[in-house]
């Protein structure tokens, strides 16, 4: 058995522990504690998490798209593959050490993503670049915990809590898609999405795709006309 060798840490502004970048041979995984939020070998949900969210993008010009969390890159691609040359992806990072491992020692795995004309990284927190757009953008992608609660850091529960959503929803177009990821379903959170103004539908899906794997959650949130149910 080919043993794990840390390559690198990096403290969470704002949270309690720290990321442990891992590599074993040819994969890669990132860790928070004892939890593990991403492996290379994993990519099905996250990718469903693109794909799911463009098909509700299409026939529209030059969607404009926010993912929340670089991560391993798995989200991006799978944008990149669905959407034409017209598109718009910003990717909110908020650790500087993530974006460093996905260009120096997880480069194989990014590939030419990074470089793509069409993809714009920030260093930061997404929260505030929802906070600062009005119909700013078509589709927003958040997969930054492992479900719709602050896991990395308690302050990523304002992305989910009612006013969090309401401003998200703001920040959509007429119909544009809220979409988040999750290690397991919520109820709760479907109801919140409901209360302020999305139409939503919630998938489930597998960590490694057809092959099987761990079951997931992705929440498809359309924003719909009118004003949020009070």
């Amino acid at each position: 058995m080919i043993p794990w060798v840390l390559l690198d840490t990096a403290k969470i502004p704002g949270g309690e522990g720290e990321l442990r970048l891992k590599r074993r041979g040819a994969e890669f995984s990132i860790m928070l504690g004892n939890n593990e939020l991403m492996n290379s070998r994993l990519s099905g949900s996250e990718e469903d998490l693109a794909k799911l969210s463009c098909l509700r993008l299409r026939g529209s010009e030059r969607p404009r798209i926010l993912i929340g969390g670089l991560g391993m890159g798995f989200t991006l691609r799978a944008a990149l593959a669905e959407l034409g040359s017209d598109a718009q992806i910003t990717v909110a990072e908020l650790l500087p050490a993530v974006v460093s491992w996905a260009r120096g020692p997880m480069a194989e795995v990014f590939g030419d993503s990074l470089m793509d004309p069409r993809v714009s990284i920030v260093e930061g927190d997404v929260g505030r670049l929802i906070r600062s757009g009005r119909s700013a953008y078509d589709a927003i992608l958040l997969d930054v915990d492992n479900g719709p609660e602050g896991l990395t850091r308690k302050t990523n529960d304002s992305l989910y809590d009612l006013p969090g959503l309401s401003t998200a929803r703001t920040a959509l177009a007429p119909g544009g898609v809220l979409a988040v990821w999750s290690s397991a379903p919520n109820k709760a959170f479907t109801q919140r999405l409901r209360k302020v103004g999305f139409r939503v539908d919630e998938v489930g899906v597998r960590a490694n795709g057809r092959r099987g794997g761990a079951r997931h959650t992705i929440w498809i949130a359309t924003k719909q006309g009118g004003s949020p149910a009070s």
